[in-house]
């Protein structure tokens, strides 16, 4: 999926409104913005305009307004973040990227059996 533009973290933002409720008008995104985040509407529509030129959204007109849609699905973004992070960060290996987040983030008792399950149908598969 090597197509697929990054979007910075303020498009991420936006993106999560549309994902969850499309199609939506740039007023409903901002409507929704409203006490969440300290942005003039012209900020919004520079993002969804910029989300559109990467082609992450599309739209359609309808009246005078248009509609925004994702052309790309939330778990595509979420694996090229994920490709780009651990290429950063890990030199793109995932075995230590693993380790490092296994030894430090708190797990409870249910993800670490979910983890298992997980490794139990790879090493299976």
């Amino acid at each position: 999926m090597g197509t697929t533009k990054r979007i910075s973290e303020a498009e991420w933002i936006v993106m999560k409104i549309i994902w969850k409720e499309f199609p939506l008008t740039a007023a409903a995104v901002i409507k929704y913005l409203e006490g969440k985040m300290a942005w003039h509407p012209k900020t919004v529509k520079t993002l969804l305009h910029r989300l559109v030129a990467k082609h992450i959204l599309g739209t359609e007109k309808q009246g005078r307004e248009y509609l925004f849609r994702p052309l790309i699905s939330e778990a595509q973004c979420v694996k090229t973040e994920a490709q780009s992070f651990m290429n950063r960060v890990f030199d793109g290996a995932l075995h230590p990227m693993l380790v490092h987040f296994v030894k430090n983030e708190r797990l409870s008792k249910n993800e670490i059996q979910e983890l298992q399950k997980i490794l139990r149908d790879k090493k299976g598969g």
